[in-house]
């Protein structure tokens, strides 16, 4: 059985999304890209709704662009060896291998994917988690916290849910970014 993990980017005050401009990431970073590609190295299937698709579909072509460093080519490979599932009533196709279109998120379809599944399972984007954060799905939370307060957006965490998580990993990086690794009780 997969674990069901939501990952994301986060300023220090909680947004995954900032309302005017970026979060002050240093996703670019090779250490922090190296680490992220290593982690989610194993996942075997990413649940994304339509915009957080139509960002990472870039891994698909990723590694045709010239001179681009191994922990990059890395994490192509690894993206595209993994099954996607986009969530999305107006997208009409897809750009990627390995790739379904649902209408529609059913929390009793998604907790039989994990039944079934050898490999864990990520939901990406704070829309699209917080559906399966309200149906019980969530198994581990991965939130890379920079150092920037935004004042507002759409928040890593939906409201009107309480959670009760225990910190299993934490981790800094030299960009100032904070890793924190979290599991439900």
């Amino acid at each position: 059985m997969g674990k069901l993990i939501y990952s994301m980017i986060t300023s220090l005050d909680g947004y995954a999304e900032a309302a005017e401009g970026d979060l002050g990431t240093d996703a670019g970073d090779e250490e922090v890209h190296t680490f992220v590609g290593d982690l989610f190295r194993p996942v075997g299937t990413y649940l994304y709704g339509r915009r957080m698709y139509e960002t990472m579909v870039y891994w698909e072509t990723a590694h045709t662009e010239p001179d681009q460093p191994p922990h990059i080519l890395q994490y192509a490979r690894d993206w595209q060896a993994a099954r996607k599932v986009v969530y999305s009533t107006t997208l009409e196709s897809v750009s990627s291998a390995r790739t379904r279109i649902e209408r529609s998120f059913d929390p009793d379809a998604v907790r039989k994917l994990k039944a079934e599944s050898d490999h864990d399972l990520t939901v990406d984007g704070p829309t699209l988690a917080a559906q399966a954060i309200r149906a019980g799905l969530v198994d581990e939370y991965h939130l890379f916290m920079t150092s920037t307060v935004v004042g507002g957006g759409k928040r890593f965490f939906p409201d009107g849910v309480r959670l009760d998580l225990e910190l299993v990993e934490q981790r800094a990086f030299a960009s100032g970014l904070i890793y924190a690794r979290y599991r439900t009780r």
